[in-house]
């Protein structure tokens, strides 16, 4: 009888419900008081690693079977079939079969997505819905209050986060850090059959309408956006690895790094708070773990960035406009030559300035919410005032990244 089926086994006589044991291969790494009573796993799951945990009442495999590879788990989560590794699932998310997760993925409570999803290093807050065959890795997506009012991503959507430089400087917020932990903003709709190309901020309360590629920031909040890709095609010399002005590429990334500093700080501070048995602890634990992986891959990619613009700025000498006013060759140079001292700076959390002073304001209006209340009932009674202050204690760790550049 080989170990896994013993695992299993031994599970099932714990109040795990696992229909068919002889076919759950559960690896012996796995630890079993962090598989939550109420549990079913279906045939076929493989489950693996020491960091695994899985909160009571989750169901695997319903659709399909699961393969689970240290991911955390809240309550009553339902991952009905796919490959899920290294990433945190909090209470009562769902995802459909066929769904692709790979490490780094933080998705909140409440968070829903249909089959064929796949993700990344994604971030998804509160109640985010997306539909199926979607693509969406390397970016934060926020907005809306509620399951019944909430930021949704239409199915056949695809954020672009690889470009023509072959370089993946791409990570796009959609709504960002500071507001969105507040549960309070207008919701995102991003129409299915679309895309968007990173990196790219969009703004609370933004609708881009179904068939449309967004190319551009959207900074103003309730717009409609929308246009038919291919139409008006146009056609201009290019030559790959040659770069143009990369102001905005350069603000995009410290803007995503600033949120993830700020996200982090949320958990450690805030979340921290509200993790009240062992399964939530773990969550909140592989949450911290899956932002210093997310922060690791922004600064590695922007090493390459950095590498990438040093050789454009180099092969532009010589050429029609070169070392002329507005050369777009002197700032790649320049940014090439700050980066190890921006990079330096980046990869530790700020505390600066009004920052210690304003998350202590918030974490006063925070320790008068009732002890039993839940995260998610704890952020929503939260006063006005106190909100006020909290987003600016996240919109300084923010800051404190953009203005580096």
């Amino acid at each position: 009888m080989s170990e896994p089926y013993d695992s299993a086994r031994q599970l099932a006589e714990r109040g795990i419900v696992i229909p068919h044991p002889s076919t759950v291969e559960i690896d012996p790494s796995v630890k079993p008081e962090l598989i939550g009573a109420g549990t079913v796993i279906h045939a076929g799951c493989r489950i693996r690693g020491e960091r695994t945990s899985i909160g009571p009442g989750c169901v695997l495999g319903e659709e399909e079977p699961v393969t689970l590879v240290n991911c955390r788990l809240g309550e009553r989560v339902s991952l009905r079939g796919g490959y899920f590794a290294e990433s945190v699932f909090l209470d009562r998310v769902s995802i459909g079969a066929g769904a692709h997760v790979r490490p780094g993925c933080i998705l909140e409570e409440e968070v829903a997505a249909g089959h064929a999803v796949g993700l990344k290093q994604t971030i998804l807050m509160p109640f985010v819905t997306l539909g199926s065959l979607i693509n969406f890795c390397d970016c934060l997506m926020a907005g809306g209050a509620s399951r019944r009012n909430h930021s949704e991503v239409g199915s056949s959507y695809v954020h672009f986060n690889f470009t023509p430089h072959q370089d993946k400087a791409t990570a796009s917020l959609i709504g960002d850090v500071p507001r969105g932990v507040m549960l309070d903003q207008p919701p995102i709709f991003l129409g299915g059959q679309g895309g968007l190309v990173g990196p790219r901020f969009i703004e609370f309360g933004t609708v881009v309408a179904a068939g449309t590629i967004c190319r551009r920031d959207i900074t103003e909040p309730g717009l409609l956006v929308f246009g038919e890709t291919g139409q008006h095609l146009r056609e201009r010399p290019y030559t790959p690895g040659l770069y143009g002005d990369i102001s905005r590429i350069i603000a995009a990334n410290l803007r995503y790094i600033g949120n993830i500093h700020a996200l982090a700080a949320w958990y450690e501070d805030v979340r921290s708070r509200f993790a009240g048995d062992r399964f939530s602890s773990s969550c909140v634990a592989g949450a911290l773990s899956a932002l210093k992986l997310i922060l690791a891959e922004r600064l590695a990619r922007m090493d390459e960035f950095a590498e990438k613009v040093a050789r454009s700025a180099e092969a532009a000498r010589g050429q029609p406009g070169s070392g002329g006013q507005g050369d777009p060759a002197a700032m790649q140079r320049e940014f090439a030559e700050r980066w190890p001292v921006l990079r330096t700076v980046l990869a530790e959390p700020p505390v600066e300035g009004e920052t210690p002073r304003l998350r202590d304001q918030f974490l006063n209006f925070l320790s008068a919410i009732p002890s039993q209340s839940t995260y998610i009932e704890a952020v929503r009674s939260l006063p006005r005032d106190a909100k006020i202050i909290g987003v600016a204690w996240l919109d300084s760790v923010v800051d404190s990244c953009r203005r580096l550049w």
